[in-house]
């Protein structure tokens, strides 16, 4: 794969002129600051899904769908809303602007009886984004910002039994996820994304069938976009869902020559930072994170003010250990702020040669 050419070539000078820079700067939770806004079940319908269905679409169960919650779905039934998430992040200082796309699988549409707009809600969430940083872009072209097409983790595990009771049971196989990470991700491509990040990785074999998915419709395209990757330390055993190490995870995804390799969500920055700090001394590649903002309190809500996130991740600016930065649930443009105030006066990690690198 890594002998294809790049398929905008001049984005990729442009991040790779960043990143050799300074410390980039990953927006902040999508769901928190849609969270904000209080939709009702008929604020995520719209007029389209109105009935509880797609009206543009043969309805094929009895009954309506009930659609709140269904995030992704905002894509087509409240756009402005999710601009304006895009634009508040920007302005806080974000070069990247993650799509609002992290269900937006067959596999996990399926929970709403949507799987056939999988396709459109990928090709939306990447132009809006797209939309979103050009105009920014324009504002600042000193400093262009990029649209990161997110894959997400699916509500389904290729490595562990959902019943206790069988433990050689899987509700999903390997070739069933990459069909699904295909689809997403031509979609997210044929929308304008500049990167496609696999992101929140709790199940290795997941993430293979991501990144296999990747390699075959690159090889379609005749072209390659950059790949970051991202997993999550579950809790404070140090170890993926799937029970690997933060040093396990990497070397198992080492070889797509990501862009960048990182962690994100389940944890605060403090919680993650020694596992940061063994991807930041073994990885070939740039090193990102975006953490929680702290633990959730009793409410499922996250305490961790933009002056305290900032402060920590500061230290991890200044031991040297990031390349890009950003926040996860909780986080919002004041985190963003915070951060990317924080770690202005720091260069990035110096990031290792790779013996492979394209």
């Amino acid at each position: 794969m890594s002998t294809l050419p790049w398929l905008h070539p001049d984005r990729v000078a442009l991040i790779e002129k960043g990143l050799a820079e300074r410390i980039m700067i990953l927006d902040g939770g999508m769901g928190t600051m849609l969270q904000g806004h209080q939709l009702d079940e008929s604020g995520y319908r719209g007029e389209r899904f109105s009935g509880g269905h797609d009206s543009l679409h043969e309805h094929d169960h009895p009954g309506e769908c009930d659609l709140k919650g269904n995030n992704d779905l905002l894509l087509l039934t409240q756009p402005q809303i999710i601009k304006g998430v895009h634009r508040a992040y920007l302005e806080a200082g974000a070069d990247f602007v993650e799509t609002n796309t992290f269900n937006a699988t067959r596999v996990s549409q399926a929970d709403y009886h949507l799987e056939h707009l999988v396709p459109e809600l990928n090709r939306e969430g990447a132009r809006l984004a797209r939309e979103a940083c050009d105009e920014m872009t324009r504002l600042t072209p000193d400093k262009p910002r990029f649209v990161i097409g997110v894959l997400g983790p699916t509500s389904r595990t290729a490595s562990i039994s959902p019943d206790v009771n069988d433990p050689g049971f899987r509700n999903i196989d390997f070739e069933e996820l990459k069909a699904n990470y295909v689809e997403s991700a031509r979609a997210l491509i044929e929308g304008g994304a500049d990167t496609i990040m696999v992101e929140t990785i709790f199940d290795t074999l997941n993430a293979k069938a991501a990144l296999f998915a990747l390699s075959e419709l690159f090889n379609e395209l005749g072209a390659r976009v950059p790949v970051m990757i991202s997993g999550t330390i579950t809790d404070r055993s140090g170890r993926t869902l799937s029970g690997q190490t933060a040093e396990a995870f990497f070397y198992s995804v080492e070889h797509i020559q990501p862009l960048s390799v990182g962690l994100n969500c389940a944890l605060g920055a403090e919680d993650l930072r020694p596992h940061v700090q063994m991807l930041a001394r073994i990885a070939n590649a740039a090193v990102s994170t975006h953490p929680n903002a702290g633990l959730p309190n009793a409410f499922g809500e996250y305490d961790e003010t933009p002056e305290s996130m900032a402060a920590t991740i500061r230290d991890f600016a200044a031991n040297g250990l990031i390349n890009i930065v950003g926040g996860c649930c909780g986080t919002t443009p004041a985190h963003i702020a915070a951060i990317a105030e924080a770690v202005s006066p720091y260069p990035p990690r110096i990031r290792q040669a790779s013996a492979n690198a394209a």
